[in-house]
């Protein structure tokens, strides 16, 4: 009986011993996670997969431009891992949980944590970005204006929070746009119409006999005032933060209406001077005096000579002290920046900027704000602070009183002014068209059948170069954001002054726009490019992947060299070759190297995600 009772108690201690230990262990595993947050260690499942595969950041990039150039498939990986489902809308240089887990030191009340802070190498999302449960193809242009897949965008707070304004419904499987906002609870179309009337614009169409192509909309809600501007060949660059609204630059773009994820904070906006013929801020919430009036002054950098600015706010129009306050100091403000006037009805101011510099030079010495000095570029922009100073005309612009631009549509090949300031002559510029035109006649002859109506809505030329790539998609029902590397800026103006718009940008890191909002990328040069900025192919790739819908297609015109090493992360990226062809015509004059190019045409596949990829054909 005692050795029995010894039997138990050394089995009870045996089993007391494993459940301590199962204990320790279990504490020990819980302490280790609790330690990590929960994003933090999808970004170490990321980095542990890939690290393998040499596809880390932080590697030595020049192994990447020249030994996984040269063709070494042992480096090319055959899966990159998925990211968590929680990551479905990430941006990486806009993503909120990165301020808070890296702790940085943002000044809130000048809207610095709306600006883009990028991961460091260590820290980004090495992974596929997978699309929501039940993502659906995005309805097509142009009845995507006016509903979008609830499930695309799983977010109905904006229906709830806006329903007495009409910015959207929620009816059934879709979302509904009726065309209302803030301030024009009756359709934008009307709205604009007003805008028009109070010009005396003929026809009371706010393109102004093609007068007014290019405008900024800041704080656009869901961009319904830049989509309804469209029908009037008007093109609007709609603005907004990632904020407490944060889908809203999400929806437009499904709707396949021009946005751009962007704030007046601390930092020019990525656009160079004179670009936009009209600004229009609706309810936009904007205290435009803050800083001697520095977000104001960032607008007259942007507006051309004569360019309008139209104010619906409280501001303008109620009768309580506070508004009434505000709109003095406001008028003040404009009229020592030289604006007037030029309409006011109802709850809309409408200003105009002055065409010369001369209401500039007759000011009180001593007067607020200031000129700009005379060495500031206006159209630096790349990490350049904004200045509380007014930005003068060239001598150029104020001779001609005015941009001196045809009007639309013919300004898109139209040799303009600025021209001359990037070296090109007119010549050059015709030549430039010829090509692209050519060129993209090439592209929809190699897509073929896999272009159908409505397809193609939202387009993206990664190196945008002069805009002639766009210019030759003038007859297609698309638009395109063209995209100037940041080593290449003073081009941006060209674009814009044909009508075009874009943005300046590195590829050295992630494009402020959500997850799945193009549907073809094209990236002419674009890997050589990085490549020489010792930046991470692999990267770019990953990104691309990122910002391309499902069944989106990416054409990459590059060294043959290029386009091969591209050709070998297909599988991997869930890409399917449709084409590829060399190029005839030989060196490119952009080039200094003498090397064939190719041209390679793919097209995303839809997959979902549950343990693993699922391809879903």
């Amino acid at each position: 009986m005692a050795s029995m009772a010894r039997g138990r108690a050394d089995v009870n201690s045996r089993k007391n011993l494993v459940v301590a230990v199962l204990f320790f262990v279990i504490v020990g595993v819980f302490f280790y996670f609790y330690s990590q947050s929960g994003d933090s260690s999808i970004v170490e499942y990321g980095d542990k997969s890939l690290r393998q595969f040499g596809l880390k950041g932080d590697r030595d990039v020049s192994e990447s431009s020249s030994t996984l150039i040269g063709g070494e498939d042992s480096a090319i990986p055959k899966t990159i891992p998925v990211c968590d489902d929680r990551l479905s809308e990430l941006i990486p240089c806009l993503d909120r949980n990165l301020i808070y887990q890296t702790r940085l030191k943002l000044d809130l009340a000048v809207m610095e944590h709306y600006e883009r802070h990028c991961p460091i190498p260590e820290r980004r999302y090495n992974c596929l970005i997978p699309p929501p449960p039940g993502y659906k193809i995005p309805i097509s242009w142009p009845k995507s204006r006016d509903q979008v897949w609830k499930a695309n965008i799983p977010h109905t707070h904006l229906a709830t929070e806006k329903s007495d304004q009409n910015w959207m419904v929620v009816k059934g499987e879709k979302i509904v746009f009726p065309g209302g906002g803030t301030h024009f609870h009756y359709g934008a179309d009307k709205y604009i119409a007003s805008i028009a009337n109070m010009l005396n614009f003929p026809n009371n169409n706010i393109n102004n006999e093609g007068r007014v192509r290019s405008v900024l909309d800041v704080g656009c809600g869901v961009a319904s005032f830049g989509g309804y501007l469209l029908s009037s060949d008007v093109i609007a660059m709609s603005l907004a933060p990632n904020d407490v609204h944060q889908n809203q630059i999400q929806f437009a773009l499904e709707r396949g209406i021009p946005a751009y994820l962007g704030v007046l904070g601390t930092l020019r906006l990525p656009y160079p001077s004179r670009s936009f013929e009209f600004a229009h801020c609706s309810r936009c919430r904007i205290d435009w005096l803050q800083r001697d009036g520095i977000l104001l002054l960032e607008l007259d950098r942007l507006l051309r000579p004569g360019g309008y600015f139209a104010y619906s706010s409280p501001e303008a129009y109620a009768q309580d002290e506070e508004d009434r306050r505000i709109w003095r100091e406001m008028s003040a403000l404009v009229e020592r920046m030289c604006w007037k006037i030029a309409a006011k009805r109802n709850q809309t101011v409408i200003w105009v900027k002055p065409l010369t510099n001369s209401c500039y030079l007759k000011r009180m010495p001593g007067t607020l704000p200031p000129l700009c000095r005379s060495d500031d570029d206006p159209d630096a922009v790349s990490g350049v602070k904004m200045k509380a100073c007014i930005s003068r005309y060239s001598d150029q612009m104020h001779k001609a009183k005015g941009s001196g631009l045809a009007p639309w549509p013919a300004r898109l090949t139209t040799p303009p002014p600025r021209l001359a300031e990037i070296h090109y002559s007119t010549k050059m510029f015709e030549k430039d068209l010829e090509v692209w035109q050519e060129r993209v006649d090439n592209y929809w002859s190699k897509l073929g059948s896999k272009i159908k109506a409505g397809t193609i809505r939202n387009v993206m030329d990664m190196r945008a170069n002069i805009g002639s790539f766009a210019a030759a998609l003038k007859d297609k029902d698309v638009w395109v954001m063209n995209v100037v590397p940041q080593n290449e800026p003073k081009s941006l103006a060209i674009i814009y002054d044909r009508g075009l718009i874009g943005a300046v940008h590195n590829w050295c890191e992630a494009f402020s726009t959500y997850p799945r909002t193009y549907d073809l990328l094209h990236a002419w040069t674009v890997f050589s490019d990085i490549i020489k900025k010792e930046c991470s192919p692999e990267d770019l790739l990953i990104e691309m992947d990122r910002i391309l819908r499902p069944k989106g297609f990416i054409i990459v015109y590059d060294k043959r060299s290029v386009v091969e090493y591209v050709r070998k992360y297909l599988p991997a990226l869930h890409w399917d070759v449709l084409t590829i062809y060399d190029i005839d015509q030989g060196k490119d004059e952009n080039d200094d190297e003498d090397d064939d190019h190719a041209v390679v045409i793919i097209q995303k596949k839809m997959w979902l995600t549950s343990d693993s990829i699922q391809v879903s054909e």
